[in-house]
């Protein structure tokens, strides 16, 4: 019996109007008020976590590294579309409730967040994916430190306010809402899912399987390194765009050690090279100390003993390098019908 395989357009299509109606379901229930506007805003936490999420994956669990610069990533994005979106009339828009006027400025602070990011992100993969292991994170970890001593004393260094120091960036429109946040996870999914489904793609799980014997077989190591590198930097300054606009002010201090090590736990737990991991592991993990605050003083001993205890029976994670595709379970309806019809006759 032939296996009835779904076109790949087809495959597309399903995925887009199972996002559209994920989307519309909990829009309505927004607009409704049965999800409060609390709750919402804890929506828009977990879009912008898994959005640091997926993009971290990329460099630890489709290539095989271990950078600790995450939120430094984060930070220049955060602080790049801060800095323009307070340049602009955006604050003045939104108060008048012109939405499509805004729309060009939010597209221009998030393609320029991540573009700045990413640039990051080049200058210091070429020297740093030279190196591996132990010796790649602590160079990435100082990277990252670099940053919020930066964003802390540069203002002094200039001799004007430009990221206003220790006191922090205020007053920055806040443009992040549902729809964007749900609208920026879903593509940047996308881009990442399209980019590993591609020879591209084939090319880093290669150097994360073996990278010497990728290299023997033509596989251009750095520059996929690199690209990884960049794309996985690029996506981390959108969050910290999404984030800048969520919150409306940033301090330095946010971006600290901690918060790397924050974003690979989310990885980590999901599992190392699982999308989908990734985004259960981030939705859980920014909700469930929402959903203990009732018995605060234990909160984050039961949050600490949940990871230790995934670690002890888990250790590759929720799902291991695991990627659920609806397509998939469709194609298996499918051929399980064929075949019970063929019984049948």
């Amino acid at each position: 019996m032939n296996s009835k395989r779904i076109p790949m357009p087809a495959r597309y299509l399903i995925n887009l109007l199972l996002t559209v109606l994920l989307w519309a379901a909990l829009f309505s229930q927004i607009e409704n008020g049965n999800i409060s506007r609390y709750w919402s805003g804890i929506l828009v936490t977990v879009g912008i976590n898994i959005i640091l999420a997926v993009s971290l994956n990329m460099a630890t669990g489709y290539l095989g590294q271990l950078p600790l610069g995450h939120a430094g990533f984060m930070a220049v994005g955060a602080y790049t579309g801060g800095i323009f979106m307070k340049a602009t009339p955006l604050a003045d828009l939104l108060k008048a409730g012109d939405t499509m006027g805004c729309l060009p400025y939010i597209l221009v602070a998030l393609l320029i967040s991540g573009l700045m990011a990413g640039l990051f992100g080049l200058i210091i993969g070429i020297p740093a994916l030279r190196l591996k292991g132990d010796y790649l994170a602590i160079i990435t970890l100082g990277f990252g430190e670099i940053i919020r001593v930066v964003l802390t004393n540069i203002d002094s260094v200039l001799g004007f306010k430009f990221t206003y120091g220790a006191s922090g960036l205020k007053r920055i429109p806040k443009i992040a809402d549902f729809t964007l946040v749900f609208v920026c996870v879903a593509l940047t999914c996308l881009i990442i899912h399209m980019l590993m489904k591609s020879r591209h793609g084939r090319a880093i799980l290669s150097i994360r399987e073996n990278e010497i014997a990728a290299e023997a077989c033509g596989v251009h190591t750095t520059y996929y390194k690199v690209m990884a590198f960049v794309m996985s930097a690029f996506f981390a300054g959108v969050a910290g765009c999404l984030y800048a606009g969520y919150l409306g002010s940033l301090y330095p201090s946010t971006f600290k050690f901690m918060k790397s090590i924050e974003i690979l736990v989310l990885v980590v737990l999901g599992g190392m090279g699982s999308m989908l991991g990734s985004i259960l592991s981030a939705t859980v993990l920014t909700v469930l100390p929402e959903l203990l605050r009732g018995v605060a003083e234990y909160r984050m001993v039961a949050y600490s003993l949940l990871l230790v205890l995934m670690m002890i029976f888990r250790p590759k994670g929720l799902l291991g390098t695991y990627d659920f595709s609806m397509s998939r379970v469709l194609e298996r309806i499918l051929n399980g019908a064929k075949k019970g019809k063929e019984v049948a006759k």
